[in-house]
């Protein structure tokens, strides 16, 4: 390769790590602290070899292995074979997804934004950029995967050694790097950063898809899936290290494919065809709110059908809870029993404050693409016309509120139109929208605590996705790590109605959407006073 090609690729990766200098140590610590967690919390739940082959027993259920992946290590379920059975795909999803927001921020975005075509203008090579962003990101998930292996160890759990431990870790290390080269072929492909991470979110999507139909096939169809072959790495089982090294070659062999078709292209275009804009906007762009919608229908309509999916998932679960909770003390805390339930109907409040959680996420995107806007300047040019600040802000709101009413029904709406289907109990359809629906002021307290940042503290908007972690743990761990009840009242997911184990507290909701107003006020108060130059 010419070296005038990657000439200043060693500066340009110094440039990054210094604009990801707190983002990058969140994400590794997130992962290694919730992994050794977890770990740590097996050696407590399953104390004898008896629960944990009851544990074993019910992860043989063809919706687990759809779930989870093929079990391994199941005749001899220790806690490392557990460990590795139950959260190394769930992990490597997460890291795929890491990598590919990543890789898009410093490419696709950059270039769209014309940070890209500054640095251009300095003594940089054609490809240096993607080559450092790429180099930075592999070398991230080497880190990632030597100090996941070196902390499994430090936990001194006996069937957690030392090869399985770097497995594990290398496994995960090996799917980030194949998801950041594959957004980086995408990066050169699409034309906007938004169809980057779409394509790399929906290629992330099918891997996991072809996985699960072929892991409960004969397998064979889960080897065209880099989440398949991790998977037969089998850590703390027969630790293979040959699908660690498929999935690295795969990962720089598309990492050179990357780097061909940028040395190809010109700065600003992509190699998929873009269908021709109208020459006339639409009514629906003459307004703000048409603008916020035309923005982010793409993420938007793919949140929905994701939490539609992953609704429709867990509802294929539930005629198998009984089973699921028998003799397994991890699965039984993870409720409070209540008498006069099944099993089933106390495990429902517990899916949907997660999928709650998940559907909150793209809620806060939505009005948090305010502050992206900002940032890039263009929300000046939308305000140098006839349009005042608080109608631009609550156009951004009132998406979000419409994006929780579709998200949170349709996560409801695939949790109970799958589950009533497999369950022998006679539970109606209402009841999961119910259960789905009393979530909304809880997303809409987010909302108005993200407004109340955006007015106030525009630099700060970055704690909603801790606070959203937060909530994610103090809410779902809560009863598993035996929080203290004011934990959970810290976050607005701690104050809904378990329904229908619990009756909707009306006054309640009505509080969460009463403090919901008031954050919103005070939000748009802020956004009015402050200068937009000054975020």
């Amino acid at each position: 390769m010419d070296k005038g090609l990657v000439q200043g690729t060693s500066a340009l990766m110094r440039f990054i790590v210094q604009r990801d200098r707190l983002r990058l140590p969140l994400w590794l610590l997130s992962f290694i602290a919730m992994t050794c967690i977890i770990a740590f919390a097996f050696t407590g739940l399953y104390q004898n070899d008896a629960e944990r082959q009851a544990m074993a027993e019910t992860m043989r259920n063809p919706a687990m292995t759809a779930m989870v992946g093929p079990g391994y290590g199941l005749d001899n379920y220790t806690i490392g074979a557990m460990l590795s059975h139950e959260m190394l795909l769930m992990t490597a999803v997460v890291v795929g997804l890491m990598n590919i927001l990543l890789l898009s921020r410093h490419t696709r975005a950059d270039e769209e934004d014309g940070r890209l075509e500054m640095i251009r203008s300095l003594p940089v090579g054609r490809l240096s950029n993607l080559l450092s962003v790429l180099l930075v990101l592999f070398g991230v998930n080497v880190l990632l995967s030597v100090l996941t292996a070196l902390s499994l160890m430090a936990l001194n759990i006996r069937s957690i050694d030392a090869e399985g431990s770097f497995v594990y870790g290398f496994a995960l290390g090996s799917a980030g790097m194949a998801f950041a080269a594959i957004a980086a072929v995408f990066a050169q492909l699409s034309q906007s950063s938004r169809g980057t991470v779409g394509l790399s979110i929906t290629a992330l999507l099918l891997a996991y898809i072809i996985r699960a139909i072929g892991d409960l096939s004969d397998g064979t169809l889960s080897l065209f899936s880099p989440l398949g072959w991790i998977l037969r790495t089998e850590a703390y089982v027969t630790n293979y290290w040959w699908p660690i090294f498929l999935t690295a070659g795969a990962a720089l062999a598309l990492a050179l494919l990357a780097l061909y078709l940028n040395s190809a292209r010109d700065l600003g275009s992509g190699f998929l065809p873009v269908r021709a804009g109208r020459a006339h906007a639409s009514k629906g762009l003459e307004n703000p709110f048409g603008l916020a919608f035309r923005l982010q229908r793409t993420g938007l309509i793919a949140w929905a059908a994701g939490l539609l999916l992953i609704g429709a998932s867990y509802g294929s679960v539930l005629g198998d809870m009984e089973s699921f909770f028998e003799d397994i003390d991890l699965m039984q805390q993870l409720i409070v029993q209540q008498s006069g339930f099944s099993i089933t109907e106390q495990f429902i409040p517990v899916l949907m404050s997660v999928m709650a959680i998940l559907g909150t996420i793209p809620v806060l995107m939505a009005v948090l693409k305010v502050k992206g806007e900002e940032t890039n300047g263009r929300l000046e040019h939308i305000l140098s016309k006839a349009v005042s600040k608080n109608r631009l802000l609550g156009s951004y709101v009132l998406l979000a509120v419409l994006a929780s009413f579709v998200i949170l029904g349709l996560a409801g709406l695939g949790l109970g139109g799958v589950g009533i289907s497999v369950i022998e109990e006679d539970l109606q359809l209402a009841m999961f929208m119910k259960a789905a629906l009393a979530y909304l002021p809880a997303a809409w307290v987010m909302v108005g605590v993200a407004v109340l940042l955006l007015g106030w503290a525009p630099r700060f908007t970055g704690l909603m996705w801790l606070y959203i972690a937060f909530s994610f743990i103090a809410i779902y761990f809560g009863e598993l790590f035996q929080f203290p009840d004011w934990v959970q009242k810290l976050t607005p997911y701690g104050y809904v109605a378990q329904v229908p184990v619990e009756a909707v507290d009306w006054g309640i909701l009505s509080a969460l959407a009463a403090a919901a107003a008031v954050l919103l006020i005070i939000g748009f108060m802020g956004f009015n006073k402050r200068d937009i130059s000054q975020s």
